[in-house]
């Protein structure tokens, strides 16, 4: 059992980015609680955090820097188990806390999948599609309950807002200018090596392929990367039938976390009674005042006792009482019954033919590749690109999704708009001596 298990750890460390990828030891001081792996256990999440949320990170951030971020991303997850909160800002306790959230982000975000999905090697023009739509009335309520009231003193000029507004539209249509740019880029890379690849349903190459056959050198590095992914996806396939060897053991180490919190707390509770001695013996009325304390808790253990008897006893009672109306009134009940249980199952039905996901939603990063329409005697090298079936995303079906999503959107805000001037309108009419003029 401990060869299965170095093999697992061994298995889930080669799994993760070289960059970030720990060595065992660190997760076996971790189960003991070492302090020596406190600060490798940091950097670790720090890095692996980072790389999911994609932000620009250094080995040179300050570790107090690193043990705010990986908390804050944590919570922001779910993850809001106190004890790992309250850990020092200078990492010097607290490894086997880590291990344990580090263990719960490889359960409940697959951590794997989401480091090999953004950290795979890219060969391809790729470009990231998505026409599902946004739950945005759930997403804005939180928003604005949390919001704080301004007052008079924190109201902004609304030029301000009509510049920040300018900006932010001139950027956008920069950027629209570059992505615009890029595609036409695209387009002559495509159009020149059309049937050059080997790949006669790709059949031209892509920028990192023409970039390779303009620089022979760069081969090297890409097959140094590939080789890099090759060897983490063995190692992931090795870690997923290893996996139960991983989590038998970490329930091993929740169950010594449960135990010393319990030995804690029994010793607490000795401490507490041999503080209340040695007050009773330094305080004559403390004496009395124990006693008082202790006939009360007895009191209360009493009264809770009658209460749950109580409690027992109108639970007999009442399914005494449903017992003998359903033997009464059993049809009429039933039909009832019928009723409701087919409403409620048509209710959901709707509910769950609405949220879910419909079959022409799009989401993910799709491969760019040029369909020809010209005949395959005006391609070049004379080859032609198979026209078998290919599972692919025409543009024109991503630009009619979108269209349709603008015109829905359009409506909303339509709607929206008109039940604000209905709002004012109705404002307008309780203010005396006011003239308002809709614009």
């Amino acid at each position: 059992r401990v060869r299965a298990l170095s093999a697992a750890v061994g298995a889930l460390c080669r799994t993760l980015p070289p960059r970030a990828r720990p060595a065992p030891d660190t997760l076996r001081r971790a189960r003991f609680d070492r302090p020596q792996a406190s600060l490798d256990f940091w950097k670790l999440l720090y890095v692996l955090l980072k790389q999911i949320h994609g932000g620009r990170w250094t080995e040179a951030d300050a570790i107090d820097t690193q043990i705010r971020f990986v908390k804050s991303a944590l919570w922001y997850h779910g993850y809001a188990r106190p004890e790992l909160h309250q850990l020092p800002a200078d990492g010097s306790a607290g490894s086997r806390e880590l291990l344990l959230a580090f263990s719960w982000l490889l359960h409940r975000l697959g951590l794997l999948e989401q480091l090999l999905a953004r950290n795979r090697v890219k060969t391809g023009d790729e470009t990231s599609v998505c026409t599902c739509e946004d739950n945005l009335p759930n997403s804005q309520e939180g928003t604005t309950e949390a919001a704080p009231e301004g007052g008079p003193e924190d109201t902004v000029d609304v030029r301000y807002l009509q510049w920040l507004n300018g900006r932010l539209r001139f950027q956008w249509r920069s950027l629209h200018a570059q992505h615009q740019e890029q595609c036409k880029l695209l387009h002559k890379i495509h159009l020149f090596t059309s049937g050059c690849h080997m790949d006669q349903i790709l059949g031209h190459f892509s920028v990192t392929e023409t970039d390779l056959i303009r620089q022979p050198e760069n081969y090297k590095q890409l097959l140094q990367l590939l080789e890099s992914e090759t060897m983490q996806l063995e190692a992931l396939l090795e870690w997923k039938q290893l996996e139960p060897v991983y989590w038998q053991w970490m329930e091993t180490v929740l169950d010594n976390m449960a135990e010393e919190g319990n030995m804690c707390e029994s010793q607490d509770t000795h401490v507490e009674k041999r503080r209340l001695s040695e007050v009773t013996s330094c305080c004559p009325w403390a004496d009395k005042l124990t006693g008082q304390m202790d006939r009360l808790s007895r009191d209360l253990m009493a009264l809770q006792d009658q209460l749950q008897q109580l409690v027992t006893q109108r639970k007999a009672a009442w399914w005494e009482k449903v017992t003998a109306r359903e033997e009464l009134q059993k049809e009429g009940f039933s039909a009832t019954a019928r009723k409701i249980q087919e409403s409620v199952e048509l209710k959901l039905r709707d509910l769950a033919s609405l949220r879910a996901p419909k079959k022409n939603e799009m989401h993910g990063s799709c491969r760019l590749v040029l369909r020809n329409k010209h005949p395959a005697s005006k391609m070049g090298f004379g080859q032609s690109v198979s026209k078998g079936p290919v599972s692919a995303v025409s543009a024109t079906q991503v630009i009619r999704e979108l269209q349709m999503r603008q015109a829905s959107l359009q409506r909303e805000l339509k709607q929206l708009r008109e039940e604000c001037r209905q709002r004012l309108d109705e404002i307008a009419e309780g203010l005396e001596g006011v003239i308002c003029i809709s614009p």
